[in-house]
């Protein structure tokens, strides 16, 4: 088996004249969970349909555990687990039966290894003592926990889940991470895409960020922040006194924008060096406006996030 869970080298796709993917190339390793990340239309799922031999590309190369999709395709299915974004699950099971029907799908053994095998995923994802239960009474939550356990059924290696986050609740989300984590740890590779940077944030071993076709950033967080935040800075000053009068100073200085006055904090983003950055602080305390704390942090990703989708509105 190859060192790398999948391989993509100049990957194209369209769609007429639109072009979803625009000549992206991407590695990724086993034993991580990698996130994928980018605004609604930036062409996650149609790489994801790709990966999973859904549909074919316009061009490009596609290797998933060392197998070529375009050559050995089947071979490739047979290591692959895919979760689409919101898979359908009927109402009118139980979940042993849901995950059954599966099993059989996958050919897994007789009735005794399936049942074995079905009671390993309830189990992988805290839901064997919902065994029992209607599929129809499960939480969203619940609910996308049972379609990982029905992704999981025929031990794939490398796992594919477009957007399996969404919509759930803090404590679910909390559940999804700690689970994929594991499988990571299992020595498996879990591809997951979302909408939501913090979200991958909190999951993910690393991630690239996909905008308009293209990947703009990747690596582990930090370097991803760092490469999307540029330069700029937010900066939060907490004042002893006349925290307006400070805002105004602080407006006519150079490479400052954005400034926010409330209680006793004045905030606003930050584009200069950090040499400029002292020269800055250096000043307020001249001035004497009594500064209490002067802390700086990068953009978050959610205002990374933003910018991002609204490039995409504007172009």
């Amino acid at each position: 088996m190859s060192e790398h869970a999948i391989e993509i080298r100049d990957l194209r796709v369209d769609y007429g004249e639109f072009v979803a993917v625009k000549d992206i190339s991407l590695s990724i390793p086993f034993g991580q969970v990698y996130g994928l990340v980018g605004p609604n239309g930036a062409g996650k799922t149609s790489t994801f349909r790709v990966i999973t031999t859904l549909m074919e590309p316009t061009y490009g190369e596609v290797k998933v555990a060392g197998f070529d999709i375009s050559e050995h395709a089947q071979e490739a299915r047979e290591v692959i687990g895919y979760m689409p974004d919101l898979a359908p699950v009927p109402s009118d099971l139980k979940l042993w039966e849901f995950l059954d029907f599966y099993a059989q799908a996958h050919r897994i053994g007789g009735r005794a290894r399936r049942r074995e095998r079905v009671e390993q995923c309830l189990d992988a994802v805290d839901l064997t003592e919902k065994r029992n239960d209607w599929a129809k009474a499960l939480s969203r939550g619940q609910t996308q926990r049972l379609v990982l356990a029905k992704t999981l059924l025929h031990d794939p290696q490398v796992l594919i889940l477009d957007e399996p986050a969404s919509g759930l609740d803090p404590l679910s989300r909390r559940d999804l991470r700690l689970t994929l984590q594991g499988l990571a740890n299992q020595g498996r590779a879990v591809f997951v895409s979302s909408h939501i940077l913090t979200e991958l944030a909190e999951m993910c071993s690393s991630i690239c960020v996909m905008n308009q076709g293209k990947i703009l950033a990747s690596g582990s967080v930090g370097e991803v922040r760092a490469a999307l935040g540029g330069a700029e800075r937010k900066i939060n000053v907490i004042t002893l006194r006349q925290p307006q009068v400070l805002a105004q100073w602080i407006e006519d200085q150079p490479g400052v924008r954005e400034v926010l006055a409330f209680e006793d904090q004045v905030s606003f983003q930050f584009t200069g060096s950090h040499e400029d950055q002292g020269v800055l602080l250096q000043n307020l305390v001249t001035q004497g406006f009594g500064i209490r704390s002067f802390e700086e942090g990068r953009s978050s990703f959610e205002d990374i996030l933003v910018e991002i989708a609204g490039e995409n509105r504007h172009s």
